[in-house]
């Protein structure tokens, strides 16, 4: 359970790094789930492929490249639907579908791009460097200062835009702030988990903190416990049995999620079966009240 941590340096860089995955998911991804924004983030998590694929033709960092490509999609969200008034679900699909062709045309450019290729959509979790832990404590130092001064239009947001106006907060601002930390998100996890798997980081550990409970900060507490614990497990599963680490620690998150909901559901069926055995038992001392009454 500990000697791969122990004795491996390279496993506990990992294992620190998918924990600081874990703290910045928890904060952006209850966000997500609050808000209904897993098409988005989905899109956002595919979207910088582009970016990251044209910087490393450039000898660039994929980390600007990956921002260059979220905020081209963010914009492209924008102009979309407010120049031809379509949905947001339409026009976050077509700029999603475009900019995923794009990159996997930009890749098929070079046969040298398999092994870089393999590293974008799944990660380097077994290779992570301290620059890179340091990057990772940057972006949850400022996802989490942005999630706390923007608090309260948040949540605001997550529970009616009608309110959020009226409570003096705009709408479309506090919308482009939340989408923008949805992508700082992808463009600080994707070196990590990749970008098939950040948004499984952040729905899944999101999700299990909204099923346990129903105060924002709570939910975040728990979805971080949540994605840690699923970094430990799956790591674990990743070395014992020689897997893939980032699909193993997303899976694991998603084993948590079902743990959870499935030990809910039967908590709801065994609450409803006290209930109804105790009005049952009321319903049978009744007669025996009215019949004294009677008497």
């Amino acid at each position: 359970m500990l000697q791969p941590f122990l004795n491996n340096e390279f496993m506990r860089h990992a294992l620190y790094a998918g924990v600081l995955v874990s703290l910045i998911c928890a904060v952006a991804g209850t966000f997500v789930v609050l808000r209904g924004l897993a098409f988005v983030g989905d899109a956002l998590a595919h979207g910088v492929l582009p970016g990251i694929a044209t910087a490393l033709l450039l000898g660039v960092s994929g980390v600007i490249g990956a921002a260059a490509g979220a905020a081209v999609m963010m914009m492209g969200v924008n102009l979309v639907t407010r120049k031809l008034r379509l949905s947001g679900d339409t026009s976050v699909g077509l700029l999603f579908v475009g900019m995923l062709a794009l990159g996997v045309m930009i890749t098929s450019r070079s046969k040298s791009f398999t092994g870089d290729l393999t590293r974008i959509l799944f990660g380097e979790l077994l290779g992570v460097r301290w620059s890179q832990l340091a990057w990772q404590a940057a972006a949850f130092v400022f996802v989490g200062a942005v999630a706390w001064v923007c608090r309260r239009p948040f949540l605001l947001l997550c529970v009616d835009e009608g309110l959020t106006e009226s409570s003096g907060f705009s709408v479309k601002r506090y919308h482009a702030i939340m989408l923008g930390l949805v992508a700082v998100t992808v463009v600080a996890s994707f070196q990590i988990v990749g970008t098939l798997l950040v948004l499984g980081m952040l729905i899944a550990p999101s999700a299990t903190g909204a099923l346990i409970s129903r105060r924002l900060f709570t939910m975040m507490v728990v979805a971080a416990i949540s994605g840690s614990a699923a970094t430990y497990i799956g790591l674990l599963i990743s070395y014992h049995a020689d897997l893939a680490a980032g699909a193993s620690i997303v899976l694991s998150a998603v084993v948590i999620f079902v743990v959870v909901a499935a030990g809910r559901e039967v908590r709801a069926a065994l609450n409803r079966r006290h209930r109804n055995g105790q009005d049952n038992g009321q319903e049978d001392e009744l007669p025996h009240q009215h019949a004294h009454v009677h008497i």
